[in-house]
């Protein structure tokens, strides 16, 4: 498919749509991704200090490399154009941004482009090029091109849009002393020259020596501080999760029992099988049990044993859960339902270090290291008469409070990243990442469910998210969670605001205690914003981040589906002139 100057330039209105600029959190978004605006003489400043620190080829690399990883990124809004317009228009969207951010004026004179044959040619004028400017200011007039971050930029842009290497190579440049940049691309293949060309797009040896210097000397440090690796969802730098993880460690090579205490979901387990694999006792098993997924009558055989004919269906013998652990470590998960009857052997066993089978008569010796955990409050059982108060005060001789996720802020970005990397090899996928606004997404919410969830959460988008893109907002969350994020969470200007006042946590509690509906939240704001309109749907739609025909929807929804709102009621039709 070949198209001419006069051919190519589509329409570029709903690019410019995807620009949003929001002056009180000081950002702008392209799509899903945060942009700046900078002074150019300050960007020309610092490419001179770059080139004047590195010199001119490796600078060359450096920019061409930071302008490829730019390319590709632009690449992904022109595959979402794919679907309501030509692959050549789409395309464009590449050379529009160029234009739109300043940086220089594209004008195509050949393209041909076909998806389905991979075939690729293309050509193109630079006008008013910032980078060559630049550099013939600086410098003065050179014999080689210089606008290398842009040349980057064309290269990664068209690979990743095309799904195979392509290769640009400047032919005419301001900074040689031409009147305008022309650039020619085309597969790689395609160019005899190219290795030369392409080793401008490859990281330096030296700089892949430093990163892997740096982290074998992380590792060395690691292995030095800690004489066992933690299993590898412990990830956090935040203060609570470090003090809790100084607090393993200073347990580790004691015999005390250890109770952890924090919200489901936060990882009470792992924390355990740190302090396991820290201790003396790491050679031995660690046996894990649930008290809460064992019914009653069944707790004392699972942890004691049992002997066959103890009781009806005992028909052999079986050893229980602290035998298994004898010499290593026994980690009891929801402690505080332990039935009364349970709790006071387990006392005995902790007090003696021996125990016997469930119908048996035999006392036999055991040594287990005990960590409990629970999300309860143990304290206030032993009031309530559930929990007896010599095992309370015998488990809580050295307790670990592990806090919950949304006190972690600073864990929630590698922990993301870890999961997705974890998921994306489970699923078979490469991926590339997060979108800013994801990612801004993952920090605003809450997290309930605390680590648990945000596993769950980063899974579901590893799998919905298309092989070698970024994981998006929708893809991370259900469609009522999404949308409970779209009306609150994330700011019609494009942005996410700020964590929600005492107000809104008010309004989120009546959400979750079952108080108010989703739909009566949404409801009450509709109302907000068509009655401060004056009834105006187009000026609510304004307010609300919405185009008008979606917000007519919303409310003939909510009109349909329950008593007519305040707002339906003023707007009697959906085609109401704005």
């Amino acid at each position: 498919m070949t198209r001419l100057v006069s051919e190519t330039h589509a329409e570029d209105g709903d690019l410019r749509a995807q620009v949003r600029f929001c002056g009180r959190t000081g950002q702008v978004w392209l799509h899903e991704h945060r942009m700046l605006l900078v002074h150019a003489e300050a960007q020309a400043s610092l490419r001179k200090e770059i080139v004047d620190t590195l010199g001119m080829a490796r600078a060359r690399g450096l920019l061409a490399r930071m302008g490829y990883a730019s390319g590709v990124q632009d690449a992904e809004l022109a595959s979402t154009r794919t679907a309501h317009c030509s692959d050549i228009e789409a395309f464009m969207t590449g050379p529009q941004l160029h234009t739109l951010e300043g940086i220089v004026s594209v004008t195509p004179i050949r393209l041909e482009l076909d998806r389905d044959s991979r075939h690729f040619y293309g050509e193109f004028l630079w006008e008013n090029s910032w980078e060559g400017q630049s550099h013939l200011r600086h410098y003065g007039v050179q014999s080689e091109p210089v606008c290398w971050t842009q040349i980057g930029y064309a290269c990664g842009f068209t690979s990743a849009f095309m799904g195979r290497q392509i290769l640009y190579k400047e032919v005419e440049c301001v900074g040689k002393g031409d009147a305008v940049c022309r650039i020619i691309g085309k597969p790689v293949e395609e160019w005899d020259d190219a290795d030369e060309h392409m080793r401008m797009l490859a990281p330096e040896s030296i700089a892949e020596q430093i990163l892997v210097l740096q982290t074998e000397v992380t590792q060395l440090r690691s292995s030095i501080g800690d004489r066992h690796r933690l299993p590898s969802d412990m990830i956090g730098r935040s203060p609570g999760f470090q003090g809790a993880l100084d607090m393993v460690k200073q347990a580790a090579n004691s015999q005390i029992a250890v109770l952890l205490l924090g919200e489901t979901g936060v990882g009470k387990e792992l924390f355990a099988r740190a302090l396991h694999e820290m201790s003396p006792r790491r050679e031995r098993a660690m046996v894990a049990i649930n008290c809460a997924a064992i019914p009653h009558d069944l707790v004392e055989s699972e942890l004691f044993g049992v002997e066959k004919g103890a009781y009806t269906g005992a028909q052999v013998t079986r050893i229980g859960r602290f035998e298994r652990a004898d010499g290593g470590t026994l980690f009891l998960d929801e402690i505080g339902e332990l039935p009364l009857t349970a709790q006071s052997k387990l006392l005995r066993v902790l007090q003696e270090g021996e125990l016997e089978r469930l119908g048996g008569d035999k006392t036999r010796k055991i040594d287990v290291r005990l960590v409990a955990a629970t999300n309860a409050s143990l304290h206030a059982l032993v009031k309530e008469g559930r929990f007896r108060a010599d095992l309370y005060y015998r488990l809580n001789a050295f307790q670990i409070d592990i806090p919950p996720l949304r006190e972690r802020k600073e864990d929630i970005s590698p922990l993301s990243r870890h999961f997705l990397e974890k998921h994306a090899v489970l699923n078979g996928k490469k991926l590339r990442g997060f979108t800013d606004k994801a990612k801004r997404a993952l920090l605003a919410y809450t997290w309930p469910g605390n680590i648990r969830e945000l596993q769950n959460t980063v899974e579901r988008g590893v799998i919905l998210a298309p092989n070698g893109g970024r994981i998006e907002v929708n893809h991370l969350f259900a469609s009522c969670m999404d949308e409970a994020a779209e009306e609150f969470s994330l700011g019609r200007d494009g942005t996410l605001g700020p964590a929600p006042d005492e107000t809104g946590k008010e309004l989120c509690d009546a959400v979750c205690n079952g108080a108010m509906t989703l739909d009566q939240v949404e409801e009450m704001l509709l109302e907000a914003a068509v009655d401060k309109a004056g009834g105006n749907l187009s000026s609510a739609a304004r307010m609300l981040g919405l185009t008008r025909p979606q917000l007519a929807y919303r409310l003939k929804r909510l009109h349909e589906h329950g008593a007519p709102t305040a707002a339906a009621t003023s707007c009697p039709t959906a085609h109401q002139s704005p």
